[in-house]
């Protein structure tokens, strides 16, 4: 049925300008998103002209940025736009933030290099003061994307679209900002929630010779308690009020660093109090717990693109859109597939209530079929890792690049309330030491699960045996003593819509049906006959293939553009609620 609920930047608007950071948010800011000069070309030193403008976060490959090309891999993309910083910032420190660019970067003001950035999903920052003049400065960003042609992470991203790969996204593609902060400010705070010990502990980067408050309130801005933090603080929580996908409460935290009766910085955040857990039912299965209780996670592969736009989300909207349309479908958990989102997004599953599953973004030269298509079909998923050219993985450099990376991203999502696995690997592409890493996510994060190896191959680490199954039924596995049976990608039942398909000719899916009715039908047979009496074989959670359609692959529940969802909404709320221990 068709719905209004695509959400397009209006023209002239500056695009992504809600604050890009709500997990560590200060008052003052300025996004610097919108029109810069632009170009494409193999000058590694800044061109004397710039022969075309984009519209700064979306990236050049994509129609909103107004460009339109991708560049060669040998290629530089270069940036530039005037800046005036705000005179009330005056004595202070000015950071220079970027959401992401992919894939490395040289950031310059006023022609003098300030740094560089390595890694195209994660943001960074830089302080530019002592490079800034008075009145308007000059940004300019020299940005090069190898794409597929380098073993770095990069997704699904292709040079050219194909099959399940799909147009690249290079250069900067989420959003450019300013801020200011004293000489003596907060560097990062850490909050780890514990549901059972009735607290929460705070671990501060802040200057030593400074005083570093926090105060807690409710949901309703009622405080709760104060507390000074002193290196690794436990603040006492009893009595508090649970996070759960039906009830996402959040509580609020504000920091403040002082010296002298003066506060110097005042950082404000938010934590919600939850427990993720593994315990063994009557039954001798694992279970997936929530609060110390099994919870069944019915969810969804979200690979967040959208049509126009490609990784970066058009509007703060078109995120809230996407979460809450699942939520309302009965969904409780999405797997953001081989992506890592602009941190609202984590914000908005945080406050609506949709766990969260994060993949590592995949790098690596993709491995053969038979490795990944004929063995696993022949129930061979626990070939090892341990063989890197089996793999393709033999690059010493670009498995250092991964590991950097990986734990680069635990750092930058560790507060996301929402999330309560990291996945590390899916589906053999660029797997190495999959055990191995597996257990040092665990050890640097105990408080979530960990898919060590999301489909195949399984190399006995934390915490999952992790199957994918399209097409054939879906039976279950022997049973594990330690490690629950979750379903971590199934369905991709299809629907073509004429004038909501991005190329009806390329269009594929795993199983095709030809209307609404048909595809609901089949969508709640394959639920109702195959995935709900698994639940009582062990099943702890599944992910459905995929929110929405992505380029030729039209399995989504939504249409690529959001206009149309394509399964009745009063049958999957009636699925999922059959999902339940």
């Amino acid at each position: 049925m068709a719905t209004e609920c695509y959400f397009y930047p209006q023209i002239g608007a500056q695009p992504l300008n809600d604050y890009p950071r709500p997990q560590f948010e200060r008052a003052d800011w300025l996004c610097l998103n919108g029109i810069y000069e632009f170009t494409i070309g193999s000058d590694y030193d800044c061109p004397d002209e710039f022969d075309s403008t984009i519209l700064v976060p979306f990236a050049p490959e994509y129609r909103a940025s107004g460009v339109e090309r991708h560049p060669e891999p040998e290629e530089y993309m270069w940036y530039r736009r005037a800046f005036s910083v705000p005179e009330d910032w005056s004595g202070r420190r000015i950071l220079l933030h970027f959401g992401a660019v992919d894939y490395t970067c040289e950031v310059f003001v006023n022609g003098i290099s300030v740094g560089s950035h390595t890694g195209g999903y994660l943001p960074f920052c830089f302080d530019i003061t002592d490079f800034l003049a008075d009145g308007e400065n000059i940004l300019t960003v020299r940005a090069n994307d190898p794409t597929d042609k380098g073993g770095q992470p990069r997704g699904k991203q292709a040079t050219k679209s194909h099959g399940f790969w799909y147009k690249s996204v290079s250069g900067i593609w989420q959003t450019v900002w300013l801020e200011p902060v004293n000489e003596a400010h907060i560097g990062s705070v850490k909050l780890t929630p514990d549901v059972f010990g009735k607290k929460l502990t705070v671990e501060a980067d802040a200057p030593g010779e400074y005083a570093l408050k926090a105060a807690i309130t409710d949901a309703q801005g009622a405080p709760v308690t104060e507390a000074e933090i002193d290196g690794r603080t436990e603040i006492p929580l009893s009595g508090a009020h649970l996070w759960t996908p039906e009830d996402p409460y959040l509580y609020n935290i504000v920091f403040t660093l002082e010296k002298d009766g003066h506060t110097v910085d005042t950082v404000k955040s938010y934590f919600g109090m939850r427990d993720f857990s593994l315990r063994k039912d009557i039954h001798g299965y694992m279970r997936l717990c929530l609060n110390g209780k099994p919870y069944f996670q019915s969810g969804l592969l979200d690979q967040g693109y959208w049509i126009d736009t490609g990784l970066t989300p058009p509007t703060d909207g078109a995120m809230i859109y996407d979460i809450q349309k699942m939520k309302d479908m009965g969904f409780n958990m999405l797997r953001k597939h081989i992506k890592v989102e602009p941190l609202r997004w984590y914000y908005h599953c945080d406050r609506l209530g949709m766990l969260v599953w994060q993949d590592m973004v995949s790098g690596g030269d993709y491995e053969s079929n038979f490795l990944v298509g004929v063995l696993p079909n022949m129930n061979i998923r626990t070939v090892s890792d341990s063989n890197y050219k089996l793999f393709k993985r033999t690059d010493e450099g670009d498995r250092a690049e991964f590991r950097r990376e990986l734990f680069e991203m635990i750092d930058v999502l560790y507060n996301s309330v929402s999330i309560c696995c990291w996945v590390p690997f899916n589906e053999g592409w660029g797997q190495f030491d999959a055990r191995e890493i597996g257990l040092a996510v665990k050890e640097k994060d105990p408080t979530r699960f960990v898919d060590h190896a999301s489909g195949w191959h399984d190399n006995g680490g934390p915490d999952f045996v992790s199957i994918h199954k399209y097409i054939m039924p879906v039976r279950a596995p022997k049973k594990d003593p330690q490690r629950p049976f979750v379903l971590s990608e199934f369905g991709g039942y299809s629907l073509i819509l004429d004038d909501h398909v991005w190329n009806k000719n390329k269009s594929f899916g795993y199983m095709m049906y030809r209307s609404h009715e048909s595809l609901t039908a089949a969508v709640k047979k394959l639920y109702e006959k195959q995935i709900i009496p698994l639940l009582a074989k062990g099943l702890s959670a599944a992910v459905y293939t995929q929110v929405s359609d992505v380029e030729a692959e039209v399995n989504g529940l939504l249409t690529y553009d959001r206009k149309v969802v394509k399964v009745d909404e009063d049958v999957m709320r009636g699925v999922n609620a059959k999902l339940k221990f």
